[in-house]
């Protein structure tokens, strides 16, 4: 994909469903009773991943597109894949790491894989817990990655401290603690978020939290719910970031996920300058959401860092992109989470952003970019992580000359249409 500069964004539309949401409502839908009714569901690659392995261990899934529906078989109903015990989770690291907490207590073995980017990607981190639950799961290649070797086992309750702030890693615990024989609490260093907790709570179980603590108690089942997915505000960043930097522009953004562990990327951007405003706002499956209206704005730089950094960690990539455009100097730090993630985000956003002519420096734990310098196009290595590829292409749109994405198919894993969504806008 190719792009140059754009004179202006004009109108609204609608994001495709949040990842993080439709992921968990056809985990928790295959292990409750009775059918599960997603509406506006993501038809992601990363999500399809998470249908295809609940489908293999026997769970019936309906998807028209927008509305998907699982046939759960309860909290002890599935079976152990077939033809072979193979799940491939695909690119997919909140499969992989979040249907490990409900795999560890089954009654069967499975070996859990996915594509080369997954094969790399630290396991360690559920690893650990689990088996202090009880589980017996390990590393095939012991290296602390996938694939996974997983045997069913009886579980018990504990009390964790994880050393990262980490939905994934906090989500998989929860998940084993399902089916421990106690009570089973993750206390973080800062607070995640938090909906595997809100839906966990929605479909049946009893879950507590205060701070940075979320605890749950063993279930006896789970039961259907009808689920409203919001719009991504990962996947709605992209648009905010246009809309502020693109002169003469003006976007409304419909239904867009405002859940207050997401929404750091709003602060960041109101405190650089941004003009974004809330049009309307409700509340659905324990979700609050808003039409977000953001208008061209002059920015400037800030610092990000401590507890907001969990609230926007996705947002990172396209955040440092716009501080390219702000005036004065961005700081990010504690943000050594990038380098784990489907590429290494610092690395890459860095080497990039450098490419196209920005001061840009990497840091241990995140970077220092001195905006206000013209970016001008060059030649992009997305990595083939979609959040590279999107961030890029809003960098592209507001740099002189023309900027060309490698590997830019890559969007399709969390949303597809976004290049066309982009186009729309700038007519």
């Amino acid at each position: 994909m190719k792009f140059r500069k754009i004179s202006h964004l004009k109108g609204e539309l609608r994001i495709p469903g949040d990842k993080s949401i439709s992921h968990r409502g056809v985990m928790l839908g295959s292990i409750a009773k009775g059918t599960t009714r997603i509406s506006n569901f993501l038809q992601g690659v990363d999500c399809l991943s998470t249908i295809s392995c609940f489908s293999r261990m026997g769970i019936e899934i309906e998807n028209s597109g927008d509305e998907v529906l699982v046939h759960g078989n309860g909290l002890r109903g599935l079976k152990k894949p077939f033809p072979d015990n193979i799940l491939d989770c695909g690119n997919s690291g909140t499969t992989t790491r979040l249907i490990c907490g409900i795999l560890a207590a089954q009654d069967f073995d499975v070996i859990l894989t996915g594509d080369a980017s997954i094969q790399k990607r630290p396991m360690k981190r559920i690893i650990d817990p689990l088996t202090a639950m009880g589980a017996d799961i390990s590393s095939v290649k012991g290296n602390g990655c996938s694939p996974l070797a997983i045997t069913g086992s009886q579980l018990h309750g504990i009390h964790y401290t994880s050393p990262v702030a980490s939905a994934q890693v906090k989500s998989s615990i929860l998940l084993a603690g399902l089916y421990a024989d106690g009570e089973t609490s993750v206390t973080e260093p800062y607070l995640s978020r938090n909906h595997t907790e809100l839906m966990l709570e929605s479909f049946g179980a009893q879950i507590k939290t205060g701070g940075t603590t979320a605890s749950v108690q063993p279930a006896k089942e789970l039961y259907a719910q009808d689920i409203r997915v919001p719009g991504d505000i990962s996947s709605a960043a992209f648009f905010l970031a246009a809309g502020l930097l693109a002169p003469n522009s003006e976007v409304l953004i419909k239904n867009v996920g405002i859940n207050p562990t997401r929404d750091g990327i709003l602060k960041v951007f109101r405190d650089m300058g941004g003009d974004i405003t809330f049009v309307d706002t409700c509340e659905g499956s324990g979700e609050p959401s808003a039409d977000i209206l953001v208008r061209s704005s002059s920015l400037h730089g800030t610092v990000i860092e401590g507890a907001i950094i969990p609230t926007l960690i996705d947002e990172l990539p396209v955040i440092a992109a716009a501080a390219c455009f702000a005036e004065g100097t961005t700081v990010i730090r504690d943000a050594a989470e990038l380098k784990v993630k489907e590429s290494n985000r610092i690395e890459v956003m860095v080497r990039n952003l450098t490419a196209m002519g920005a001061d840009v420096e990497e840091t241990e734990d995140g970077m220092i970019i001195r905006g206000g310098k013209p970016l001008h196009g060059a030649v992009i290595d997305s990595r083939l992580d979609h959040r590279i590829a999107m961030t890029f292409a809003i960098a592209g749109s507001m740099a002189d000359g023309e900027t060309e994405i490698l590997g830019a198919e890559c969007v399709n894993i969390s949303y597809p249409g976004f290049y066309e969504d982009l186009a729309r806008l700038a007519r």
